[in-house]
């Protein structure tokens, strides 16, 4: 049986297993390869082993994007941790931390990127996992430490995150454009791009809605 084959058994299948092979199998071959039984066959096992651990496509994909955002915290808190001889950052250190671990994650996924943005937004705040909520959370203890009251924080918390997720989103997109739209050529071969790209705009968008560093004065 297939069960037996390469997973061991049913028993053997955890959840944890079983998301690494759903972003294994998205980032060889796309969104639309995923399916039940095509999982199943990537983990060796019947489809109906996996329904034990994901009812639906629908949970696969919540799951991924779960796993998606815990590698991001992971790679974050590894970044802190060498850090922190260093000393506190600041708090817009902090925000640049948050951006560019999210693009590093959509780079090393991009395949699977979109979902970072598209599937969260589906999702009510409150049923977003733990992880995603964490990430939110941080974003708003930043922006409290940068001193902005109660009511402006929602306008620069969404302009944040609409950033944070929506440039990595735009630049997968332009990385490779097709050689009859030189406009487009011309958009991707401009700079600044990539990751300093992603620091530059957030650093544009904070002097706009924060104001820019203290030492660096009025423009």
């Amino acid at each position: 049986m297939a069960a037996t084959r390469r997973g061991g058994g049913y028993g053997r299948l955890s959840r944890e297993r079983v998301l690494a092979g759903v972003l294994e199998l998205v980032d060889r071959e796309g969104l639309a390869a995923l399916s039940m039984r095509r999982l199943g066959a990537e983990l060796g096992v019947e489809a109906m082993a996996l329904y034990r651990h994901a009812a639906s496509k629908e949970e696969l994909l919540d799951g991924l994007v779960e796993g998606l955002y815990r590698e991001q915290a992971e790679r974050r808190a590894a970044e802190e941790r060498a850090d922190w001889a260093g000393g506190a950052e600041s708090w817009r250190a902090g925000l640049h931390r948050i951006a560019r671990t999210a693009y590093e994650i959509c780079q090393a996924h991009p395949r699977a990127a979109p979902l970072l943005t598209v599937r969260v937004l589906e999702v009510p705040l409150a049923r977003r996992p733990p992880v995603v909520r964490k990430q939110h959370l941080a974003v708003l203890a930043l922006l409290r430490e940068a001193g902005l009251d109660e009511r402006r924080i929602p306008l620069v918390f969404r302009a944040c995150l609409a950033w944070i997720h929506g440039y990595p989103a735009v630049d997968l997109c332009l990385m490779d454009p097709p050689e009859e739209l030189p406009e487009l050529q011309a958009v991707t071969a401009a700079e600044p791009s990539g990751p300093e790209g992603l620091a530059v705009g957030l650093d544009a968008l904070l002097d706009r809605l924060v104001g820019p560093p203290a030492s660096q004065g009025p423009a």
